[in-house]
């Protein structure tokens, strides 16, 4: 993977600005450790972070083509898996390649196709293709947003960027959020609205649209989007195209001239994967596939069921790794190393996150990068098959909001009165849930039933997904390590969306159509193990360590948290160990002390980007 950033301007000359557009791409360089480039014209400035995967020496970046004396020149992020296919057809049409790098097949594919040239893409991917010749930037992202794309607008110059730290880092770009940034913050988080950047005038493409910026102004398509239709076909060729669909998935994302790897929890995603790749691995003739997985000093002795995570992951780990003889290898984080990262974690996601689950994650990848560059994760397998608890339990499924963040109340109660007072913050969760569910492609004539486990699913594929792949995206590109999600292919993912709620959820079991899907390929007592979600720590330690380190914020006059929160509440619930156990704060992972880490994370984005709220 790589990081990208720019600018185009029609009112200046950007030859003189490189020393700005150096210090943009500077920001990226975990992103893409390799190497780096720049490209500036008069009214273009482009600029790459390179994190070598496939063909090491020839896809440097930024990379010009040039058509009939035409230039075009790609800034690019991402891995496109279909690239064998695309050169074939574009060398039948007369092109020839100098590189084997997919940059290279795609800029190509775009002086052929133009922008339709997305839809011919199997990937994941953000990228921006400078034409000289019309004075014109087109933008891209791939249809789950697996990789990002921030942009913003000031004047006569359009900005872009992978993270939101390389557009911070231009002077015209001034670290302000509004109270919609606030109500993102406070109501949505460690969610975002899709689009939405948080900070004032910045804004994200969103997932499987394109953008065509020209002195005329910017123009948004969207080339994919999900479609509602009947699903015909009976439950033995579902459950056969969908196995056929995931092995095919996986055998793509394995391609790469860096060693690769996969995340292995013992769940059933995760197995698949490691099944999958092991096979191919096998048939190739490659030593044993590497896997990784994650566990807590002790928590062994901690561990406590619930509804949320009903065992523990070790046993499971071991009996996957022993099946498929995987080269294994356990990384153990310690509780308060959870809590010292906290800081660098919200600075790699350039905002609050997900507090200690981005923590482990971010503890995680830097031990894997140790051994490989690429990994294969099972991320997005729940959203696409079912396997949440909102999928199942009445009362999150007739939650009226996003069943994932239903303390909208306590939100509310938690800022300070005058904050309180000046915006509307439950409205505003209540208008963005509405929102979403106006987006749901309906199917005209199914049943109630059926029609809110559509709106379960699109919610979960378009709210909660992303702040899967945010964060897996950020922890893993803090160390340069690239996670590939083969849940997330598009072909998967449009075809499960039409599957009716009963074949998903098969013999009444969560992800029943791929478990059904998988049988053959994993033990049976792999494939019919209860859900378990990312392992978090259950040592009390990790309490008491964000407890004190937040009340130890919170004493500090200079802390901006003052006269955003209700210092006095927080407190309070801070200081009682029944309250701060107790509080269903956001996802199946995050309670009381991930509040408390959220806001600890709070005070140092504050801090570190001099954020400054306006009306």
């Amino acid at each position: 993977m790589c990081g990208i950033t720019g600018w185009i301007d029609w009112q200046a000359d950007l030859t003189t600005q490189k020393p700005i557009l150096d210090a943009m791409v500077e920001t990226l360089t975990t992103r893409g450790p390799d190497a780096f480039g720049t490209y500036i014209t008069p009214h273009a400035a482009l600029g790459h972070r390179r994190l070598s995967v496939v063909d090491l020496e020839g896809g440097r970046q930024p990379m010009t083509r040039k058509r009939g004396g035409h230039a075009y020149t790609i800034t690019y992020n991402g891995e496109l898996y279909n690239t064998p296919e695309l050169q074939a057809d574009l060398e039948a049409r007369g092109y020839r390649f100098s590189t084997h790098s997919d940059t290279e097949v795609l800029l190509t594919a775009y002086i052929e196709y133009g922008p339709s040239c997305v839809e011919h893409f199997n990937g994941i991917f953000a990228f921006a293709i400078w034409d000289e010749e019309k004075e014109q930037l087109y933008l891209a992202r791939d249809r789950m947003g697996v990789k990002p794309l921030f942009y913003a607008e000031r004047g006569s110059a359009f900005f872009f960027g992978s993270e939101l730290k390389a557009l911070l880092a231009h002077p015209a770009i001034e670290p302000e959020v509004g109270l919609e940034g606030m109500a993102e913050i406070f109501m949505i988080g460690p969610a975002r609205t899709p689009g939405h950047g948080v900070f004032k005038n910045i804004a994200e493409l969103k997932p499987g649209c394109s953008m065509l910026v020209s002195r005329s102004g910017k123009r948004i398509s969207t080339y994919w989007a999900l479609e509602s239709k009947p699903h015909t076909e009976p439950f033995d060729v579902t459950i056969a195209t969908v196995r056929e669909l995931l092995e095919d998935a996986v055998r793509r994302q394995l391609v790469a001239d860096v060693p690769v790897c996969t995340l292995l929890s013992g769940g059933l995603d995760s197995s698949a994967l490691t099944a999958f790749a092991a096979q191919a691995y096998k048939e190739k003739g490659y030593e044993c596939l590497h896997t990784y997985s994650v566990d807590y000093v002790d928590n062994d002795l901690f561990f406590q069921a619930n509804a949320f995570q009903p065992n523990s992951d070790s046993p499971w780990v071991k009996r996957v790794s022993e099946y498929f003889a995987t080269c294994h290898h356990l990384v153990e984080l310690e509780n308060v190393s959870l809590a010292d990262t906290l800081p660098i974690a919200a600075l790699a996601r350039d905002l609050p996150g997900m507090a200690d689950v981005d923590t482990s994650l971010y503890l995680f990848c830097q031990q894997i990068k140790k051994g490989a560059t690429v990994a294969l994760s099972g991320e997005c397998a729940d959203e696409v098959f079912g396997g949440y608890p909102w999928f199942r339990r009445e009362d999150l499924i007739n939650a009226d909001t996003f069943p994932w963040s239903r303390f909208i109340q306590g939100r509310a109660e938690w800022l300070a009165p005058q904050i309180r007072a000046s915006f509307d913050f439950q409205d505003y969760a209540a208008s963005r849930y509405s929102d979403a569910l106006n987006e749901v492609p309906r199917l005209p004539g199914e049943e109630a039933k059926a029609a809110r486990m559509r709106e379960i699913f699109y919610l979960s594929l378009t709210r909660f997904m992303p702040t899967l792949l945010d964060r897996k995206d950020r922890m893993s590109m803090a160390f340069g390590l690239e996670v590939r999600v083969p849940f997330c292919d598009h072909r998967i993912v449009d075809y499960v969306w039409n599957v009716p709620w009963e074949m998903k959820n098969y013999q009444d079991r969560e992800k029943g159509l791929l478990r059904h899907a998988l049988t053959g390929v994993l033990p049976d007592d792999v494939l019919w193990r209860k859900k378990s979600p990312y392992p978090k720590t259950h040592n009390p330690a990790y309490l008491n360590t964000v407890r004190e380190r937040l009340l130890a914020i919170l004493n500090d006059k200079t802390t901006p948290l003052h006269g955003l929160i209700d210092s006095g509440k927080i407190r309070e619930i801070a200081q009682s160990p029944e309250a701060a156990s107790n509080i269903p704060w956001f996802g199946q992972l995050m309670g009381g002390p991930q509040l408390f880490a959220y806001l600890i994370q709070m005070d140092t984005w504050l801090r570190a980007y001099k954020v400054r709220f306006v009306e």
